[in-house]
């Protein structure tokens, strides 16, 4: 496949990414790696081209001919392997982020093989790291003839073998070389943070990239999933795996920060934070695809997160368990002039009813794996529900984060519902103090008195988006999914249904219409195709399940990769990449129809 740019940029759909469970780098399918954050993924970028194409900097590496290339990840593996054919051989390009092994090694390190299949390819490659957003001024210079870029407490060496002499200038390392079949070139970036920087020997960058994809490899075979779609399913599996922070165990919400839902739009939002909304949904794809170390992490993370600001829970908190997410702009000119550019996140000082429902929901299904929960969890359980009796009445901004007046949304509603419901069950069962249990069935029936009456639309045989609103909105899927009532019954039937009729565009879903204080729109939401997917799954409307299931599983990227939302028209991608959330829909859409067809 040919490769173009628009004004710099590539198309989102166009990258991959690489991670080692600290940080992720997104590879161009031209080979250029446009964004690589240091030494952590919600660090500041030394690579940020792709918010900026001429100030973020990248390191390229592709052939000096014209070129098409075809790429994919090594089976099993997070290790991309990207193929350029020329008029005059071919050339093979693996890319990785080494995992730690044991022994002195580069804090992080990112590798580029280049082995020369057939022909004669000349080669060209240009690192240009600039740290702190683009915003520093980078100093390169030579350290026992290696060439090092240094920023206060960041330092980059440029490592090369077999991929011809470095050229040092005063704010890029430049090489070019030839390959011939049979030849391997290595480069090598190895990244220091307040520490000292290491220069490794070509044999134990080679190991560690052997013992990267075999750890991978092995991860990947360990999955227990059996169902449909098993390689759509792995490898949304290993793609939610390169969101995992291993050093807390939190799950970003995407690599990325400010990739729009509109080009040119101001929709743009940093996503490297874990959203305890997302709760639920990833307990349930990690248990069922047997990554029970992972979901232990996970749930000790949001517990340990949560305590920051309990009982009151936050909308999202830092990978590091933090809570604090001020939202600013940064002086880059955006994807596609896409600005503004923003780091942090102002969703964290709202108020979110439905992510209560979530955690609850989370810690229900970690009870009956993991046969019981602590006792000081289930006591801060039970404040957090005591909690949910009194915020429940209150408008709120809904799961979509709206900036415009806050809202009786349906939704948040019932996810209180869900959430005091939640409480009594682990009560009953012995997990959390029963002491105020009475008070959470009146409440839950409360609730659910709010939500029959002023949530519902006889005409549209619908519950509704807010109060007193006749439109829709496709996170009412999740009343099926979160067992707010049986999902057979005749009113969450009818909102499937009409979800489908007015808010589908061929097989993906839009989230709503409808002001919600942002100028703009934004594209179709692919976690919501996918709950589309669940929903009618859990209904036992396999075939509709299924039918639609095929048509989403064929609108991932070459490499299996989802963003957060799609274009209809066009099928390009929109917003931030990879996206956790829909690739988690993804995993527990196809679990669901595989329960349903037993």
């Amino acid at each position: 496949m040919r490769i173009e740019r628009i004004d710099g940029y590539a198309p989102i759909r166009d990258y991959a990414a690489v991670g080692d469970g600290r940080t992720v780098a997104l590879v161009g399918r031209d080979g250029s790696i446009d964004w690589l954050c240091l030494p952590d993924l919600d660090s500041p970028s030394a690579f940020g081209a792709l918010l900026d194409a001429e100030r973020g900097g990248r390191f390229q590496l592709q052939p000096e001919a014209p070129f098409e290339a075809t790429r994919r990840y090594l089976p099993g593996t997070n290790v991309l392997e990207t193929t350029f054919t020329t008029s005059g051989g071919s050339v093979r390009v693996i890319d990785a982020l080494t995992l730690p092994t044991g022994g002195l090694s580069p804090y992080r390190e990112l590798v580029r093989r280049v082995d020369g299949l057939s022909g004669r390819v000349p080669i060209r490659w240009s690192v240009e790291p600039r740290f702190g957003y683009g915003s520093m001024q980078t100093a390169i210079a030579l350290h026992g003839g290696v060439p090092v870029a240094a920023r206060g407490s960041d330092a980059l060496a440029v490592l090369s073998w077999q991929a011809g002499d470095a050229e040092v200038a005063a704010t890029s390392v430049c090489g070019h070389f030839r390959t011939d079949a049979g030849s391997s070139g290595l480069l090598v970036l190895a990244a220091a943070h307040e520490e000292p920087l290491v220069f490794p020997a070509r044999a134990e960058v080679e190991a560690r990239l052997e013992a990267t994809m075999e750890s991978w490899r092995s991860w990947a075979g360990g999955r227990e999933y059996d169902g449909p779609w098993r390689d759509a399913v792995v490898r949304s599996a290993l793609a939610l795996k390169l969101l995992v922070f291993a050093p807390s165990g939190a799950v970003a919400a995407a690599a990325t920060t400010s990739l729009p839902e509109e080009i040119g739009g101001t929709r743009n939002w940093d996503y490297r934070f874990s959203w305890p909304r997302d709760a639920a949904f990833t307990l349930q794809a990690l248990l069922a695809l047997g990554c029970s170390r992972e979901a232990r992490a996970f749930f000790f993370w949001l517990l340990h997160a949560s305590q920051l600001t309990h009982p009151r829970l936050q909308v999202l908190y830092r990978l590091n368990g933090r809570a604090d997410a001020e939202e600013s702009e940064l002086a880059l000119g955006g994807y596609r002039n896409s600005a503004p550019v923003r780091v942090g996140n102002g969703a964290a000082a709202q108020l979110q009813l439905d992510v209560y429902g979530e955690v609850l929901s989370a810690a229900a299904l970690y009870a009956r794996f993991a046969h019981g929960l602590d006792r000081d969890h289930g006591r801060r359980l039970a404040e957090i529900a005591d909690l949910v009796c009194e915020l429940w009445p209150r408008p709120d901004a809904g799961i979509w984060e709206v900036r415009s007046e806050a809202a009786h949304f349906t939704q948040s509603k019932m996810m209180c519902a869900v959430a005091l419901d939640r409480a009594v069950e682990l009560a009953e069962a012995g997990h959390l103090p029963d002491a105020h249990v009475d008070r959470w069935r009146r409440k839950s029936a409360l609730v659910r008195e709010f939500v029959e009456s002023r949530g519902y639309s006889e005409s549209k045989s619908s519950y509704t988006r807010a109060d007193d609103d006749e439109a829709l909105d496709a996170s009412l899927l999740l009343a099926v999914i979160a067992g707010y009532d049986r999902a057979d019954a005749p009113r969450l039937v009818g909102t499937v249904d009409a979800v489908r009729r007015e808010l589908g565009r061929g097989p993906l879903v839009h989230r709503y219409v409808g002001d919600d204080g942002l100028p703009g729109e934004d594209g179709a939401f692919v976690a919501c195709s996918f709950w589309l997917v669940e929903a009618l799954a859990r209904q036992r409307r396999v075939e509709e399940a299924t039918a639609l299931m095929d048509k989403l599983v064929g609108l991932g990227n070459d490499v299996g990769l989802y963003a957060e939302e799609v274009d209809p028209p066009s099928g390009a991608f929109l917003g931030n990449f990879p996206q956790g959330l829909s690739h988690l829909a993804l995993i527990n859409a196809a679990a669901a129809i595989a329960t349903a067809s037993r």
